[in-house]
């Protein structure tokens, strides 16, 4: 069996598994009596994170960076804590495995996209009525986020302010610009502006990421470092250990996020507020630019 061959099998594989395991998990839930809540549903059932875990779609318009949240929580006894487990163990193995086709033959990833899902009926009769296509990776291997020990209160909280920076080179972004059309006025305007900087000068590219829901939970008992709390962002459902199946306290949050920043600009902020080249959204260091 050559290589291709071997990865397309294991890949096959890896993703009956994620299926398998996932659907474990929504029947372990469905006959225990535990509870949930979700912050886009008022009564979030076995059916519900079924949903939740095996939305593994794009839509229509759906920008391939970004994925669908499922915020919630689940009191989970020691018996789901294993499903869990077992489902995060079948989503590392996919996410690998898709890296090693990628490094052989990035091509054959759009095929499996499409093929992988006909592999189940279940996920054949959900994508054909739906509409949909094609596998959406990311939403695939996103791990299902867990408490490690019980938990005795969360919070949640909108988190609006994230961004990406990443360094460029005056030359860098002039090739940008350049690849935008430079025979349109904004652009020239822009390019001359950047002319008058020194080639060695170096800029910061930010990229703005779209709102999530951070949650800050708070321990019953110390963490083996010694923390008593922690902060994640949710993408899916947390499941917090549970040996009664009740819920820890949490508070209400809006469902939809605030409209502006909610943050206060940092005194230590290292870039200007106002782009240098806003049509690659491109700042200069205020240090190097005074």
């Amino acid at each position: 069996m050559n290589r291709q061959y071997k990865l397309l099998y294991d890949i096959e594989e890896a993703f009956d598994q994620v299926v398998d395991a996932s659907r474990h998990l929504v029947d372990r839930l469905r006959d225990l009596p535990t509870q949930s809540w979700a912050l886009d549903t008022p009564r979030p059932d076995a059916d519900w994170l079924g949903g939740a875990l095996m939305d593994f779609w794009y839509t229509d318009g759906q920008d391939g960076r970004t994925t669908r949240p499922y915020v919630g929580l689940v009191a989970a006894p020691p018996t789901v804590m294993e499903a869990v487990a077992a489902v995060n163990a079948a989503k590392r193995r996919f996410a690998e495995t898709v890296a090693a086709i990628k490094q052989e033959d990035h091509r054959m990833v759009a095929e499996l996209k499409a093929s992988l899902p006909f592999r189940h009926s279940y996920l054949h009769a959900h994508m054909k009525g739906s509409g949909l296509a094609r596998l959406h990776l990311k939403q695939c291997w996103r791990h299902i986020p867990v408490a490690e020990q019980p938990v005795q209160r969360v919070r949640f909280a909108w988190y609006t302010s994230g961004r990406s920076i990443r360094r460029v080179t005056v030359r860098e972004a002039e090739q940008m610009l350049v690849s935008l059309g430079n025979e349109q006025p904004h652009i020239q305007i822009q390019l001359r502006s950047l002319a008058g900087l020194p080639s060695s000068e170096p800029l910061a590219q930010v990229q703005h990421q779209a709102p999530l829901m951070r949650a800050n939970l708070f321990y019953e008992e110390p963490l083996p470092d010694g923390r008593m709390r922690r902060a994640m962002n949710l993408a899916l459902p947390l499941f917090i250990p549970s040996g009664n199946g009740l819920l820890p306290h949490h508070n209400q949050p809006p469902p939809f996020p605030p409209e502006s920043r909610t943050r206060k600009v940092r005194s230590d902020e290292r870039l200007e507020q106002t782009p240098f080249l806003p049509s690659l959204r491109i700042y200069r260091y205020k240090a190097i630019a005074a």
